[in-house]
Formats: C-alpha cells, sequence, structure tokens
C-alpha cells in the first residue's frame, strides 16, 4: 500500500486509534497536543500496542522524541515542530517524515527536510482549530503537486467524503480527515464509506 494511504483519519486519542485499526484503516495519525515528555511517551506507546500486529501504520503528531523512545516509525511534524526537532536524529531513528505546510515560504522549509511527503492546508474552513491562513481552495492542490513531483501530497482541512473525488482529481494522492469522521454522527459508517472511495483512488 501507499504512504500514507488516501485515506488518512487523524485523531487525538488511543481510544479512536483502537476504533479505527478494527475497521481496518490503513494510516492513522495520533494528534494529542499540549502534553508533557512523560504523557507523550505513554499515549504514543498505548498506541503503538494498540496498532502491533495489524496493517495499521501510526504517524506520531509532533512528539518526535516519544515516538524514538517508543520505536514508532513514522512522524509528522508542523513548521512550529520542525524548527525544534533534530532531523538528524529523527532520521537515524528510520522515521518516516511529513510536513505540514500552508505557504510558498513553508513548502521551500518542507523541502529542505527531505519530507517523505507533504501536507497542504487547509483546503476549506475548518473550525477545529484557529488558522493563520486562509483556505488555500482546490486548485492550489494541483499547483503545489506539480511544485513537490513524486513526494505525496496529503491535503488537509475542512474535507468531506462528498469532495474527496473532486480532491483527487486535483493532484492529491492521500486526503487527511479529522471532523468529518470525530464529528459525524455514525463514525464507523463514515469510515467505511471513505476506505471504499479511498480503495478505488489508490
Amino acid at each position: 500500500m501507499p504512504y500514507p494511504d488516501p485515506f488518512y483519519p487523524v485523531v487525538d486519542s488511543v481510544a479512536w486509534v483502537e476504533r479505527l485499526t478494527k475497521l481496518g484503516v490503513g494510516t492513522i495519525q495520533l494528534r494529542a497536543k499540549d502534553l508533557n515528555d512523560a504523557e507523550a511517551l505513554q499515549i504514543v506507546t498505548d498506541a503503538l500496542a494498540v496498532t502491533r500486529g495489524t496493517p495499521t501504520k501510526l504517524v506520531v503528531n509532533d512528539y518526535w522524541r516519544a515516538a524514538i523512545v517508543a520505536g514508532a516509525e513514522h512522524l509528522h511534524l508542523g513548521q512550529e515542530d520542525l524548527e525544534g526537532a533534530d532531523l538528524a536524529e529523527i532520521r537515524n531513528a528510520r522515521l518516516t517524515l511529513g510536513i505540514s505546510t500552508h505557504d510558498d515560504e513553508e513548502l521551500a522549509t518542507a523541502l529542505k527536510a527531505e519530507p517523505d511527503y507533504i501536507a497542504l492546508g487547509p483546503i476549506f474552513p475548518t473550525t477545529l482549530k484557529s488558522m493563520r491562513f486562509a483556505p488555500q481552495g482546490i486548485p492550489k492542490i494541483t499547483e503545489w503537486k506539480k511544485r513537490i513531483g513524486d513526494i505525496p501530497l496529503v491535503a488537509i482541512g475542512g474535507i468531506k467524503f462528498e469532495q474527496a473525488a473532486e480532491i483527487f482529481a486535483a493532484g492529491a494522492d492521500s486526503i487527511a480527515v479529522v471532523s468529518d469522521i470525530t464529528q459525524n454522527a455514525d463514525p464507523d459508517a463514515r469510515v467505511r464509506q471513505w476506505l471504499g472511495k479511498s480503495a478505488k483512488a489508490a
């Protein structure tokens, strides 16, 4: 399977990781904010225990030290996290690396780190967190993909299942999904919809 998978949910708890793993999701990002070192190591360790022995790949957001200590294989960094991260240590630990981007300057910074994928967002307005950046829109996906070439492009931010076909057609290799799963009235059914769609996109 490609990395990251075409359907790429982002969740904030081990319970969500477990639920999605049982549904057969191929790539899950764990993004739990504002944890101290001990808390970060605990949640990463617990999430890895859930996915161990399954086809699911766990991507750790931000906590690169905890990811290394716990034996994770995949890491995602935002631009602020990237500034304070030891890229040499991350590479020595053989972690894959995805990086968030929102504008040309951030894309240039991300490409210097030779990431395994680039995330672009927010594509649409998102209510989950206040964004410093305006929505990128679908045409930006096509532009970004031309610029990064063979590096996988992940679209994120306010994307719902009904928009997936258009997002993939614009050039995204993967769609990161948050509220369309976690705030859905029937998350399991929505996940199955996404898995069916992304299998066709892969």
